[in-house]
């Protein structure tokens, strides 16, 4: 599950011996949320300058600093290498970031994730960057049910995905006249219906 504290005290209440496990996904995905949150503060910022055209570039580097380094295009590469000689606060959260999504990338045992989270917070805790502060904070409460999924091999990250899936679909509906083409959409794309077009099926038959 995810770091809500409504989800861990429910679990506490109802199930009080249930391990609770908190999808590192989530706590990636918090990372680029105080990631986001530096560059918007940044961004309002130079909106205040008198020329509106650094603003203007600076949005379009958005997409460079919250994709994963392997899937940028060259024009994201560009914007990111440009970001990195600027330096500054930017660069310091990007790199934060990108850190503590290295942390659960690699196969890694669970002592090397304890003591690497522990390093991470300590130098969050130091970044004066107060997204990354309280991101600390929040990693520190939640460690053991953390290490808990690691240990456990679980991960919810499948359902993320069908979620992303079905919300997009959804957002592809708008205009249908009833809920019920938009769940029949939804079973097409995600549900156990192997769908085959007459031409590929007149071709199987011979």
């Amino acid at each position: 599950m995810d770091l809500g504290p409504a989800f861990a005290k429910a679990f506490r209440e109802k199930a009080p011996n249930v391990q609770i496990c908190l999808d590192p996904f989530h706590v990636v995905k918090l990372g680029t949320e105080a990631l986001e949150e530096v560059r918007k503060d940044l961004w309002r910022e130079m909106r205040k300058l008198p020329s509106p055209t650094f603003a203007r570039k600076f949005a379009g580097a958005r997409w460079a600093l919250l994709k994963n380094p392997g899937t940028l295009t060259k024009r994201q590469g560009l914007a990111l290498l440009a970001i990195k000689q600027r330096g500054g606060a930017l660069w310091r959260a990007y790199e934060m970031k990108e850190s503590l999504r290295a942390i659960f990338a690699g196969d890694l045992e669970i002592d090397e994730v304890n003591e690497m989270l522990d390093h991470w917070c300590k130098r969050a805790s130091r970044s004066r960057l107060s997204s990354f502060i309280r991101l600390s904070k929040t990693i520190r409460t939640h460690r053991d049910g953390i290490l808990a999924s690691i240990r456990l091999g679980v991960s919810n990250g499948r359902v993320e995905g069908l979620n992303t899936k079905v919300r997009s679909i959804i957002a592809r509906s708008y205009g249908f006249h009833s809920a019920k083409a938009t769940l029949a959409l939804v079973m097409l794309a995600c549900g156990p219906i192997d769908l085959k077009l007459p031409y590929e099926r007149a071709s199987l038959s011979t």
